[in-house]
């Protein structure tokens, strides 16, 4: 299902001053609490259907208005959270490792900025391959799409808003009022099988019914080899000493199986290269596109260098590891929803770290400017998406990207930092900020560097072969609650749509539930957020 824009919508410039004054008010709001939210909860809901629904309401009466030019606009308005989550999720760690530690305002500023505009750029490169050539799913993407064309053609208005307002009550339930556990264990565990339990979330269940039962039985598949096979068999063969070194193996494994698909791409990126004939024009980038990353790739290690604690050299290596861990982020976003941003900082901390010897402030300053990078993409990613079935041309949507991002960047910084002075410190009971304190216990290495090596041949391998094997590494690194949830939302609609005989109105009427159900907690979440912080 596509939408087919009027010739007169295709001649206006979707990128208005009126969506641009729009879209900055709801940034500067929804990344503010975005910043509080990450650092109370050590979670960030996606707002990409909170954003397109404020947008539309705010727009969609507007004279001249088109979906084109809410989208443009919800795309900007989102930006923010994503660059204050990959703040939230690293930088505070700095400060829980030593409280006297000194990153002055201007540092904070430049990595943040950095980030976010090398996680924009780098999305031109890669938002062919992944939208539409391999046409990757991005559930919020398409909730997003689904949510502005029940909006305003009033397609499955009826099935889409019922199912969001189910979603959103159910939240509202859950987590305002604490009626319903968060939470539902399964089984208690032995002394040799981990613990499995289920994610009583909407979202969750409707993440898994867009992605599919190939990729989310891929993603349960890991948990089931990390958690249920490997585990138990190294407990009982002595190979493990206790679950803790069990739960070593298992996430360095997980992680470098991730990494490995990571150096697949990189291999792969190689092999075109030697492969394409001299003269060849086949490159979807045009060469002054090209030109202009490189060009601020350049410029980005100059600034980082003068305003933060990073060398030329760590400069030039992070943007090595920001491009590949930023191409992981995408895929992984469009695969399964799920943007592990402070992981991918962690990994390239370490493998930086493995390489030269970074400062205390250097290496959580790299951490940043990963995690902030890896947010904007995933964030851009969904928007394209959407804009891809709107019909909106890229550019639009990657500059309102880059003008929120940046805008973003800035409020995440005073936010961030008014949020340190003002709350009993990170670490505290009031701002846990449990993303950072896990960077911070990385930052010294991996817990098993023999699982991570066997997990980085393993993903390459699988990678070459045609394998998600980061989709499987994200299953054997993540909780198991998280991939039942996924696993189980997959299952029962594929189970409706059989029982539909796999008729194009049950492909609709799934698509527009499975939306509502990620909609209603998304928005629900973002509400409860600005509440909190107000």
């Amino acid at each position: 299902m596509r939408y087919n824009a009027t010739a007169m919508e295709r001649r206006n410039t979707p990128l208005t001053a009126r969506g641009l004054a729009i879209g900055l008010v709801g940034l500067v709001i929804i990344t503010a609490s975005s910043m509080y939210v990450a650092l109370r909860m050590g979670a960030l809901p996606w707002p990409t259907v909170f954003v397109t629904v404020l947008s539309m309401a705010v727009l969609g009466k507007a004279k001249g208005s088109t979906l084109e030019e809410i989208n443009c606009t919800h795309t900007l308005m989102s930006a923010g959270a994503m660059v204050a989550g990959g703040l939230a999720f690293t930088l505070p760690g700095l400060w829980m490792t030593d409280s006297s530690a000194d990153l002055p305002i201007i540092s904070i500023l430049a990595i943040s900025i950095t980030g976010a505009v090398l996680g924009t750029l780098f999305t031109i490169i890669f938002r062919r391959t992944f939208i539409e050539r391999e046409k990757l799913p991005y559930p919020m993407g398409e909730a997003a799409y689904n949510t502005l064309i029940a909006g305003k053609e009033g397609k499955g208005a009826g099935v889409l808003f019922t199912s969001l307002g189910a979603s959103a009550l159910f939240t509202f339930i859950r987590d305002k009022l604490e009626w319903i556990p968060a939470v539902l264990g399964i089984y208690s565990g032995s002394s040799l099988f981990p613990a499995l339990s289920l994610w009583v979330s909407p979202m969750a269940l409707g993440i898994g019914a867009i992605i599919g039962p190939v990729l989310a039985l891929m993603w349960f598949g890991g948990a089931v080899l990390g958690y249920f096979i490997l585990t138990p068999i190294g407990l009982s063969t002595g190979l493990f000493g206790s679950m803790a070194d069990a739960d070593a193996f298992r996430s360095s494994l997980g992680i470098g199986l991730m990494i490995g698909t990571g150096l697949g791409v990189a291999v792969k990126a190689i092999a075109t290269l030697l492969r394409k004939k001299k003269g060849d024009g086949s490159s979807a980038i045009p060469r002054r596109t090209v030109y202009m990353i490189a060009l601020f790739c350049i410029l980005a290690v100059i600034v980082l260098s003068i305003t933060t604690e990073i060398t030329i050299l760590e400069g030039v290596l992070l943007i090595v590891g920001v491009y590949l861990t930023t191409y992981l982020s995408g895929m992984l976003t469009g695969q399964t929803g799920i943007n592990p941003m402070e992981i991918f900082a962690i990994l390239v901390l370490i493998g930086i770290s493995a390489v030269l010897s970074p400062s205390l402030a250097a290496a959580f300053s790299i951490a940043g400017v990963v995690a902030v990078a890896c947010g904007l993409t995933g964030d851009v990613m969904n928007d394209l998406k959407s804009g891809a079935l709107v019909g909106t041309q890229p550019r639009y949507q990657i500059i309102a990207e880059g003008i929120g991002g940046i805008v973003g960047a800035i409020v995440a910084t005073f936010a961030l930092i008014v949020l340190k002075d003002g709350m009993g410190g990170f670490g505290s009971p009031e701002l846990p900020a449990p993303q950072a304190a896990a960077v911070a216990a990385m930052a010294g290495g991996l817990s098993d560097p023999l699982a991570f090596g066997i997990g980085a041949a393993a993903g390459l391998l699988l990678y070459l072969l045609r394998v998600p094997s980061a989709t499987l590494g994200l299953g054997v690194y993540l909780p198991t609650y998280i991939s039942s949830a996924m696993a189980l939302g997959a299952v029962v609609m594929a189970g409706v749509k059989k029982a539909m005989k796999n008729s194009a109105k049950a492909d609709e009427g799934a698509a527009l539930i499975s939306s509502g159900l990620l909609g209603g907690e998304g928005i629900t979440g973002v509400i409860i957020a600005i509440a909190s912080m107000f």
